[in-house]
């Protein structure tokens, strides 16, 4: 008997029906050992996700490539050039799409890749309104191999994404609970802001997503929510409206 999701409602705890879970590629490894992909990284993260669709939340994600290969550095310390760099990259997010992919898959979930790079052996081709049905049928959607374009990072298919499938905010994962005033790994004293608008964010060169990024959500009006992908049930806190990490609007 197919498990396949049937179109399904939100749970009524849950704050967003829709959401852009954007995580970075570095979040799959593991520095201490060197692997690209970390089975234990990449079953707490598949886990997370499954849980928070599991509950009704229409969940699109976009991954980082940094893991594997990150453009930009590549053609800065590779001599490879820019716009090649850019293309590795791009093909490094269609690897960890993939490993997430089979991981959330193993757990019962029911997943789509979809690749703005046409490799239809691998992944479906990125298709608006078939990724828009795919979550109102309770599929997961990861969106892999960036914008198809070299000089957009991740972070901008991320609000891209987010304004074409029409979540109702970008859930922005990463390593530290929020957005602060400085780097709170150097300053003992940095204080972490609970909201900030975008023009805030701005006036104070906080550094929430790139520039062409930023510019994208603030023109859409697209919420940017920061929080910490390491504690437990972060995601599902962020959904249901609680009290964690930084909503920028």
């Amino acid at each position: 008997m197919s498990n396949e999701p049937s179109a399904r409602k939100a749970s009524s705890s849950n704050r967003f029906k829709r959401i852009i879970l954007k995580i970075s590629g570095e979040v799959l490894g593991n520095k201490e050992t060197g692997e690209p992909i970390c089975a234990q990284s990449l079953n707490r993260i598949s886990s997370a996700i499954k849980e928070v669709s599991d509950d009704g939340v229409e969940v699109g994600v976009v991954v980082g490539g940094g893991n594997i290969f990150r453009g930009l550095n590549g053609s800065e310390s590779r001599g490879i050039d820019r716009t090649t760099g850019d293309s590795m990259g791009m093909l490094a997010t269609v690897i960890n799409g993939l490993a997430l992919m089979d991981c959330l898959e193993k757990m019962g979930g029911v997943v789509r890749v979809q690749t703005a790079i046409p490799m239809e052996k691998l992944a479906e081709p990125f298709i608006q309104r078939r990724a828009i049905r795919h979550l109102e049928r309770g599929r997961v959607v990861i969106f892999v191999a960036g914008t198809g374009n070299p000089y957009f990072s991740t972070d901008t298919t991320a609000a891209l994404r987010a304004s074409e499938i029409g979540a109702e905010i970008i859930m922005k994962a990463t390593k530290v609970d929020g957005v602060y005033d400085k780097d709170p790994k150097k300053h003992d004293d940095a204080v972490k802001y609970d909201s900030l608008s975008y023009m805030e964010a701005l006036e104070k060169r906080l550094t929430v997503m790139d520039s062409t990024a930023f510019s994208l959500c603030m023109d859409n009006k697209m919420p940017i929510m920061v929080f910490d992908l390491e504690q437990d049930g972060s995601i599902l806190q962020a959904v249901r409206g609680e009290s964690i990490g930084t909503l920028v609007k």
